[in-house]
Formats: C-alpha cells, sequence, structure tokens
C-alpha cells in the first residue's frame, strides 16, 4: 500500500466516526463505553492482531530463526487463541492495543523515506499508538477510564471528536496531495 492511499484510509477510518460522535453525541457516547469489555469486539482485534503478526512472523528472514518458526507460529497463534480464551476481561483493548502497534509499523515503514516533512505528522502519530498500546496492554482499565473522562460531558465528548475529525481530515488530505509524489 503507497503512503498516500495509507493516509486516506487512516484519515478517513479517523474522521468518518467523529461525525456521527458531534450529530448523535449520547449513541457515541454509549458505545464508546461498551467497547472496553465488548468481547465480541475484542475477538475481532485479537484475530487480526494475531494473523497479522503471523505474517510478520512468515515475512521474516533471519536465518538465525528459520529452523524454529514452526514452533513461533505455533505458539504465537497459541498465544492469540488463549489470549481469547483466558483474558477474555478488556479483550477488545487488548486486541486494540496489539493493532495500533502493528499499524504503528505499517505506518512508520510507509513513512520512513517520504522527502516531505509532513512525514512526521505520522510518524509522532504513530509513536502515540506504540505508547498507547504497551500502555493499553500492561493496565488496560486505563483506557476505560480514558473513555469515561473523554465522555463525562457532551461538551467534552465533542471537542473531542472535533480534534479528532480535525486529525483525520489533515491526514487524508495530506494522502491525497503532498503523500501522492515523493514515491
Amino acid at each position: 500500500m503507497t503512503l498516500s492511499n495509507l493516509c486516506i484510509v487512516l484519515g478517513l477510518g479517523v474522521a468518518v466516526p467523529q461525525l456521527y460522535g458531534l450529530s448523535n453525541p449520547a449513541a457515541f457516547r454509549d458505545a464508546l463505553r461498551k467497547f472496553p469489555r465488548h468481547t465480541g469486539i475484542g475477538y475481532v482485534l485479537m484475530t487480526i492482531a494475531t494473523a497479522w503478526f503471523l505474517w510478520h512472523v512468515k515475512q521474516e528472514n533471519i536465518a538465525d530463526f528459520s529452523a524454529f518458526k514452526p514452533f513461533m507460529y505455533a505458539g504465537f497463534a497459541a498465544l492469540g487463541l488463549g489470549t481469547c480464551i483466558f483474558l477474555k476481561d478488556f479483550l477488545a483493548v487488548r486486541g486494540l492495543a496489539l493493532v495500533l502497534m502493528l499499524l504503528a509499523k505499517l505506518v512508520l515503514d510507509a513513512q520512513r523515506w517520504h522527502p516531505s516533512e509532513w512525514r512526521w505528522v505520522l510518524g509522532v502519530w504513530a509513536y502515540v499508538w506504540i505508547v498507547a498500546g504497551i500502555w493499553f496492554t500492561v493496565s488496560p482499565w486505563r483506557c476505560r477510564d480514558i473513555i469515561e473522562w473523554k465522555t463525562a460531558t457532551d461538551t467534552r465528548l465533542k471537542i473531542g471528536c472535533a480534534l479528532r475529525l480535525a486529525l483525520g481530515v489533515l491526514v487524508a488530505v495530506l494522502g491525497a496531495t503532498v503523500f501522492r509524489t515523493g514515491h
């Protein structure tokens, strides 16, 4: 995927839900507050994260690991499955944390050699995802607490939605303009 297309998808992926949050804050608040303990979404996110990570293991060509790859596949697949079975509490947050870290790798790899200084918008955003992913993996209840704080009032929720909408639009516009060139 090109940096341009990645930015357009990410930007719109962030911006579109914020429109819903601005137009229907009560329903958006309810959906956000249910997210941390939503097991169904957790299964989906953990499946995505496990499959994506296994794909990265398959792509790895370090000869030192080649003999261990079958064991690594089995171990990481068992870890993903075991998480879904034994760590159902905050499973959605744990799945989101893993997806955020894998998405950060994708973004950092895509933006690394682009000549524009605007690439740093993506780099900083990706490192925020990494920090959030690590933090939410270690203490997933913090995600619930952050959501509770961000949705405590309609004003706070709408300000957050507006800021995320602006970021999403910025990233999509960068993808459609600045990042169309240079690769």
